[in-house]
Order: structure tokens, then C-alpha cells, then sequence
């Protein structure tokens, strides 16, 4: 298959959770390059009307918004039905959206648990139970989950951060089995150090260049560095990758000790 056909996402239909903004947005721009219609959802109308009009301005591609809290059940269904309304039909899902409330085991709260939980891996599988039939009806979809180097290793504080993270990679595994047959593909994205919203709100400037100098590129990642990752997996690039995690870290993992 020509190398622009692996790539090609023309006549498709993506839905980017967490897509105003850091790695949603990179993520959506490189599939609408490729020719992918768009729908975003998150909490903040304004950023995604921003983020959309960016993206459908340098693309021309068909390009939609909702707004809505996947840490609500009741969400993550009308956000899976609005789409649909929207579009027509799904053929990629990347479950970007997450939170991350950092706190020792002994003192977590309930409604701080419950609310990552909900957010970070109940949603994935509201979204992912609501839209794989119509995928099943058009023998093609993709699959991602953004999971996180904290859900193959973690750190203190992160209980529910990586409990969640780790529950997103055994989901991709089981949900691979449940649909290769019906050529439907699903993955995780296990992202290290990239300096979005999240943890440019949590650490301090010596925590971010612990982080930094774990890496074995000495750096942050930038948000569009994960983009091309997410364009193998949604892709026929990416046909045979199925039940995986592609590890996007800048070599932390590389490393046995700090």
C-alpha cells in the first residue's frame, strides 16, 4: 500500500476526549491533517471553539464540539449519542480525557477516588460500550486509550492516577479480543514527561526538572510529539497493532534506576 494510503484518513470520523487543549489538540490536528472529520469534547466551550476553529481553519475538514464532564456517567452516554447524532457514525475514538488529585494512600478521599475513577477509566469504557457498534457495522475501527508511564511504574501519591492508568492497559488487552475479528483495533498511548495543563499545575520548577533529567533526551516532551503516535494507531499504518502499549517517553522507562 503507497505510504500516503497508510496515513489517509479521508472519510472518517474521529471523537477526541479531552481535545481542547495539550496532547487532545495535538492529537486532533495531525488527524484532521490526514483528513479525519473531528469532534471534540470537554469541560470548556470557549477553548474548544478556539481550538476548533484552529484546527478546521488549517485543515478544511468537518469539525464539531461538545461540551461535557466524562467524570458524570450520564455524560460520557449523551456525549457517545450526541456524536453519533452529530456524524453518523465513529471510526476512531481516542479516550484522552483524565485528572489526576495526587494523595497518599491513607489519605485519599472518597469523592476525589470516585471522580478519577470515573473519569479516567469508566468513561473510557462508556464511550468505547456506546460506539463499537457502529464499528462492528462498518468492519473498521480504532481504539486508544491515553494511558501513562504511570500505569507501567509509578510514583508516591498516584493511587488513583495509576490504578486508573494500569486499568486502561488491561481494558485495551481484553477489548482487542473482543473485536480483532470485526477489524477493530484498540491500543494504548502510555505518554512520559510531556508538560501539559496536568502536571504543569502540580509541580513545582525542581519536581519538573527531576522529571527532565530522567528522560534520557533531557527534556520535556511537546504535545506534538505524541501526534504521530496516535496517527499510527489510527490508521491502516497501524493495522496489525492491536492489544498494545507504545511507550512515549523519552526514555524514562529505559532506565532501572534514577
Amino acid at each position: 500500500m503507497p505510504i500516503n494510503s497508510l496515513f489517509n484518513l479521508s472519510g472518517r470520523t474521529a471523537l477526541i476526549t479531552g481535545g481542547s487543549k495539550g496532547l487532545g489538540k495535538s492529537m486532533a490536528q495531525i488527524l484532521a491533517e490526514a483528513g479525519a472529520n473531528i469532534v471534540l469534547t470537554s469541560r470548556h466551550e470557549e477553548q474548544l471553539k478556539s481550538t476548533l476553529s484552529e484546527i478546521n481553519n488549517s485543515t478544511g475538514v468537518q469539525g464539531e464540539f461538545i461540551v461535557g464532564d466524562l467524570a458524570q456517567r450520564t455524560e460520557a452516554e449523551r456525549i457517545a449519542q450526541a456524536t453519533l447524532k452529530m456524524m453518523g457514525h465513529v471510526d476512531i475514538l481516542i479516550n484522552n480525557a483524565g485528572a489526576n488529585i495526587p494523595a497518599a494512600i491513607d489519605e485519599i478521599k472518597d469523592s476525589d477516588w470516585d471522580r478519577i475513577i470515573e473519569l479516567n477509566l469508566n468513561s473510557c469504557m462508556v464511550l468505547t460500550r456506546a460506539l463499537v457498534p457502529c464499528m462492528k457495522e462498518r468492519n473498521w475501527g480504532r481504539i486508544i486509550h491515553i494511558s501513562s508511564i504511570m500505569g507501567l511504574g509509578s510514583k508516591a501519591a498516584r493511587n488513583a492516577y495509576s490504578a486508573t492508568k494500569h486499568g486502561l492497559i488491561g481494558l485495551a488487552k481484553a477489548s482487542s479480543l473482543d473485536l480483532g475479528s470485526y477489524g477493530i483495533t484498540v491500543n494504548c498511548i502510555a505518554p512520559g514527561p510531556f508538560l501539559t495543563d496536568l502536571p504543569a499545575g502540580l509541580l513545582n520548577s525542581d519536581q519538573k526538572k527531576q522529571f527532565a533529567d530522567r528522560t534520557a533526551l533531557g527534556r520535556w516532551g511537546k504535545p506534538e510529539e505524541l501526534a504521530g503516535s496516535a496517527l499510527l494507531l489510527a490508521s491502516d499504518a497501524g493495522s496489525y497493532i492491536t492489544g498494545s502499549t507504545l511507550v512515549v517517553d523519552g526514555g524514562v522507562m529505559a532506565q532501572t534506576l534514577p
